[in-house]
């Protein structure tokens, strides 16, 4: 697999920006098919085929919008292939489109996307790791994450996820967790900010289980926890979180994501800077039997 460098906006207005020089198009690859490029292929060729039907008829985003009831914003997300519709939608923009039940019959497919399109790259990548290493600053990382723990962080999503989204990217994380029992085993190490296990995401009651769950991944023989504790002045973690992996083929790889991006870094010094960066952390962070007991007695004031 060739990895390289890719940032994906939200939306089309935001500019693109890459820690790399963009390409140009390869023959044959128009503009509009690169910035489908790493996202769900299901969800992209949906896009693509409303977008085609829609333009045959001589209509406009916003005028689809005003037939189907739904906003322009979603009509422009769901034809860049960066939105999963609901069922409701692909019946009114069949209907709307005189498509005869083409695009309703994509819709089976349409809910096998397990995971948001820009983050498809990261799983494959994360399921066949023999190494990984995660320095968390706002929430625990998803491998370490309780049913009630992440179903309540997806729930305080902006912009809101429906509920069936919710209960899809819950069920798709805990499904991830596999990796902590594989076999063979890969060697994960974590290091989380202290003030993240003290927030009461879920409320206490959740908290307090995922504390405990936290104790039974630090207990693994593959696997680490530190905490990186409050009274600690300074460190090398200013920067924000970050994941590094290790692929099969001994290939090293960093990934960062935050407000809507996600950046894979391959270029070999940057991800030697990230390397040094949380080796740093893993130093300044409590041992892992420091890290445990702070764990069980903040899980004790609960």
């Amino acid at each position: 697999m060739r990895w390289r460098v890719t940032r994906v906006r939200p939306v089309r207005s935001a500019p693109s920006v890459r820690s790399t020089r963009r390409e140009r198009p390869a023959k044959g690859e128009t503009e509009e098919m690169r910035d489908h490029d790493g996202r769900s292929v299901g969800l992209a060729i949906f896009g693509m085929q409303s977008r085609a039907l829609r333009e045959r008829l001589g209509m406009t985003q916003a005028e689809l919008a005003g037939h189907i009831g739904y906003s322009e914003s979603l009509v422009r997300m769901v034809e860049r292939g960066e939105r999963r519709p609901r069922p409701d939608y692909v019946e009114r923009v069949d209907k709307a489109l005189q498509a005869q039940g083409v695009l309703v019959a994509a819709t089976p497919f349409l809910r096998q996307d397990r995971y948001p399109p820009w983050f498809i790259e990261y799983v494959e990548t994360e399921a066949n790791a023999v190494s990984l290493y995660s320095y968390s600053t706002h929430v625990l990382h998803g491998l370490l994450q309780t049913e009630e723990y992440a179903r309540a962080v997806f729930s305080a999503r902006c912009p809101t996820l429906d509920d069936e989204e919710v209960e899809n990217r819950v069920v798709a994380r805990l499904d991830r967790q596999s990796l902590l029992n594989r076999r063979p085993a890969p060697t994960l190490g974590f290091v989380i900010e202290e003030w993240v296990l003290r927030r009461p995401v879920g409320g206490r009651a959740a908290l307090k289980a995922q504390l405990h769950r936290l104790l039974e991944c630090a207990a693994m023989r593959n696997v680490t926890v530190q905490v990186m504790p409050v009274e600690r002045e300074s460190h090398a973690g200013f920067d924000g979180p970050m994941t590094l992996l290790e692929t099969p083929e001994a290939r090293r790889l960093g990934y960062v994501e935050g407000q809507g991006v996600s950046t894979f870094v391959t270029k070999e010094t940057e991800v030697s800077v990230l390397e040094r960066r949380y080796g740093i952390i893993r130093t300044q962070a409590l041992t892992t039997e420091d890290s445990a007991r702070l764990i069980e007695c903040l899980a004790g004031e609960l």
